[in-house]
């Protein structure tokens, strides 16, 4: 993510697509564990939901006329925080944090999910001359909505909690 991250402009828009590309890959080897450790049930009812509300959000961020950008900085700033506990949580391995910290991912990424969404609305329409500009940027855009995806996913996965034992 930061490879990609930090050459976008020192690359071409062919070999940025290509490395998104294979970070996606790589993340879906790594993602497949999931497989083992939860029920395919389980795995699936988390995928149609989370498609639902990425969706459901992601078209609220594109056209609602609201500024979400301070819900974007809040959201930011509640996922420092989660991070930070998730980390003390290792250590006193707590079920209740682990649930709390769970539900409050799925709120962070839901909102980052409409936030994300408009600013890659704002981005488009102020590149909009320059398409070598505007290509570069939708791979960090392509690549922000992912990881948002993928941790909403993860975060209700956890939160539906029915691993196998």
């Amino acid at each position: 993510v930061f490879a990609i991250s930090y050459a976008i402009n020192k690359v071409s828009t062919t070999v940025a697509t290509g490395m998104f590309l294979l970070y996606a890959a790589l993340n879906g080897l790594t993602l497949s564990a999931i497989f083992i450790v939860y029920p395919i049930a389980t795995v699936a009812s988390a995928f149609i939901i989370c498609s639902a509300m990425f969706g459901a959000m992601s078209l609220y961020g594109y056209v609602t006329k609201r500024d979400l950008s301070t819900f974007g900085r809040l959201a930011m700033m509640a996922l420092v925080g989660i991070i930070i506990a998730s980390i003390v949580n290792i250590f006193v391995h707590s079920s209740m944090w682990t649930m709390v910290i769970n539900y409050a991912g799925v709120l962070i990424f839901v909102v980052l999910t409409a936030y994300d969404t408009q600013k890659l609305k704002q981005i488009a329409y102020q590149t909009g001359g320059n398409a070598s500009l505007a290509a570069r940027l939708s791979i960090v855009g392509s690549l922000t909505l992912y990881l948002d995806f993928i941790n909403l996913f993860l975060f209700l996965l956890r939160a539906m909690g029915d691993r196998r034992s």
